[in-house]
């Protein structure tokens, strides 16, 4: 396995149109690093950049210690695993997955016994002999992986490999894409829109936005500290409810539904600020404690219960354990630990965060 290495990477298509803008990137040797965005951020144009399908307008792209800018796809040793599976309709499934190694000029016996073992990690020994058509997508998927597999290359690419299946499904394979890194320890690219994806399967997360990259980090870290608005609002589900605020004096911020506290050694802020607070972070409050809130809506998720309602002028989500308490058209008071207020510049987006 190697590492890769981007640096000041830029993709500029005709009509000076900015696809990807001068990222630089270290995806460590064995990690499972994540590129995760909206549609249309880079992400995948800068994942075809590393396999050598797009070329590659300025910057440098390392594999290891080799510099892979001039070099052909099928020279840089790494698999990718595409969302249409990409595979021959007429080949059997053996045969899908040593093809690559026959154009090669692999030993038989080599072949033989890197498809078996392929087979027997992804559990598909009994299909080698079907086609395509015959199997499920989850199936086939895992046929596409295992076409990766037995060419052992360095890096893994996979460009949202589970887009094309059902819910219970995609969450199946991400179970089963986890174990196969933890068993093989492979340098894995994955591309992403689904933060849920992102979260479950990263060491690294590479959080994108128009090209560029706004924060790089542990899932934890995307989540609990978040470099910008953007990632903010892009990472939790339900989303950051974010609202305008002054600071009013030290570790105070006043809002459009009343005065919260902040952890004043967090952040450097003052006058105007973006006040960013996440669902699960705001509690309901007893008695006259806390600030006044009515709940317009009520959305029942099982063990979780979602309060929607306006605090001033502002929409926000408020999420709750699930309680036998009726929440809907009723004023509560909400409260907020100072430690999960998180301050944004009003203008740049960024996190005013020490």
């Amino acid at each position: 396995m190697a590492s890769v290495e981007l640096t000041n990477i830029k993709k500029v298509y005709p009509g000076n149109v900015e696809a990807v803008r001068d990222v630089s990137l270290t995806v460590p040797n064995g990690s499972f690093t994540v590129l995760l965005g909206p549609s249309g951020c880079g992400k995948s144009t800068l994942l075809r950049m590393i396999a050598g399908l797009e070329t590659i307008t300025s910057g440098t792209c390392k594999i290891g210690e080799r510099v892979v800018n001039e070099i052909e796809p099928a020279e840089r040793d790494i698999a990718m695993v595409f969302q249409n599976y990409a595979l021959y309709p007429h080949m059997s499934v053996y045969d899908n997955m040593a093809y690559g190694l026959k154009n090669r000029g692999t030993p038989k016996s080599e072949i033989e016994k890197r498809v078996r073992e392929a087979a027997a990690l992804l559990a598909i020994e009994d299909y080698l002999t079907r086609k395509p058509r015959a199997l499920s997508g989850g199936q086939r998927q895992r046929v596409a992986m295992g076409r990766a597999i037995v060419r052992e290359p360095q890096v893994f690419l996979f460009d949202e490999p589970l887009s094309n299946l059902d819910a219970k499904l995609r969450v199946t394979m991400r179970l089963e894409i986890k174990r196969l890194h933890n068993r093989l320890n492979a340098t894995s690219i994955f591309v992403t829109h689904d933060q849920v994806e992102a979260m479950t399967l990263a060491d690294q997360v590479v959080v994108m936005n128009a090209g560029k990259i706004e924060q790089i980090g542990a899932p934890g870290e995307v989540y609990k500290h978040p470099a910008s608005r953007f990632v903010a609002s892009f990472i939790g589900a339900p989303a950051m409810n974010l609202m305008p605020g002054r600071i009013a004096e030290a570790g105070s911020v006043e809002t459009p539904g009343g005065k919260l506290p902040f952890d004043a050694k967090r952040f450097s802020a003052s006058g105007e600020v973006e006040v960013g607070i996440r669902p699960e972070d705001i509690r309901t409050a007893d008695g006259a404690n806390g600030v006044p809130f009515k709940a317009e809506l009520v959305e029942e998720l099982g063990a979780t219960r979602l309060l929607h309602g306006n605090f001033g002028t502002t929409p926000i989500i408020v999420a709750i354990p699930a309680s036998g308490t009726q929440y809907e058209s009723k004023e509560v008071r909400l409260t907020v630990d100072p430690a999960a207020v998180h301050l944004f510049d009003r203008t740049t987006g960024r996190s005013l965060a020490r």
